[in-house]
């Protein structure tokens, strides 16, 4: 547990066109950390408009965050776009280069591959996409949370909350822990077994991937140009460790 002389610093690292449950999940859990200083910050800084329009005002902008311990990247259609930006990319790659912890839900585990230093790890992702992790050399794990060493991830949307907790017990302990989902309330219980690929019925299934394959050509195309911007800045496949 943290030090009372010494927050436990923790970045969430936002940007426009991410899904809000990403983010406001874990950051529930996050938050109530003891003697935790949690950090929510943009490229820009300012206000930052999630997917479905729900906006979050008053970031801190990301050069202006000199380090942390933990440092979360939530998911969102938009994460394979902001793995191209460069100047976005500088940013989490200095600040992830010197966590202690490597956190992400959903897609933002692809933004945690695009800075090339987990090559060669295992990390969740959203069903649907994690196969878009082979392109940066990272083994994709279908476990709802997975931890290699440092690297704690979570899977689709509503994983943000096990890795959460996940997080807090490694960083409160296990009784914290639990005594915050208790808190919470978190005893899912949902009203349909179709929150898997394997559980959905086959032609609900069938509905979600072909609503998805209207943007899977586009995302494609973007981690496979990350990718190559990585190979020829000579990072790609460093598997550098977090630090800690």
């Amino acid at each position: 547990m943290p030090s009372a002389a010494e927050p436990f610093r923790i970045v969430e690292v936002v940007y426009p066109g991410m899904t809000q449950l990403d983010f406001t999940a874990p950051h529930t859990v996050f938050s109530r950390l003891p003697n935790a200083r949690v950090s929510v910050a943009s490229l820009d800084g300012g206000e930052v408009i999630a997917d479905g329009g729900l906006a979050f005002a008053g970031t801190q902008r990301l050069a202006g965050v000199e380090g942390c311990d933990l440092v979360f990247f939530p998911g969102g259609l938009a994460a394979t776009k902001v793995i191209n930006d460069e100047a976005f990319m500088a940013e989490a790659t200095r600040l992830a280069r010197g966590a202690r912890y490597l956190t992400s839900v959903c897609t933002g585990s692809l933004i945690i591959a695009a800075t090339g230093l987990i090559a060669g790890r295992r990390a969740a992702c959203h069903w649907a996409w994690r196969d878009l992790l082979a392109p940066f050399g990272v083994i994709a794990d279908p476990a709802r949370v997975v931890r290699d060493g440092s690297l704690i991830t979570g899977g689709g949307v509503t994983a943000g909350l096990d890795l959460a907790l996940v997080v807090a017990a490694e960083i409160a302990g296990e009784r914290f822990a639990q005594g915050l989902q208790l808190t919470l309330e978190y005893a899912p219980a949902p009203p349909f077994d179709a929150g898997r690929p394997e559980t959905a019925p086959p032609e609900v299934l069938e509905d979600v991937l072909a609503r998805l394959a209207a943007s899977a050509p586009a995302r494609r195309a973007e981690v496979e140009a990350a990718a190559a911007r990585l190979k020829l800045t000579g990072n790609y496949g460093a598997g550098a460790e977090a630090s800690g």
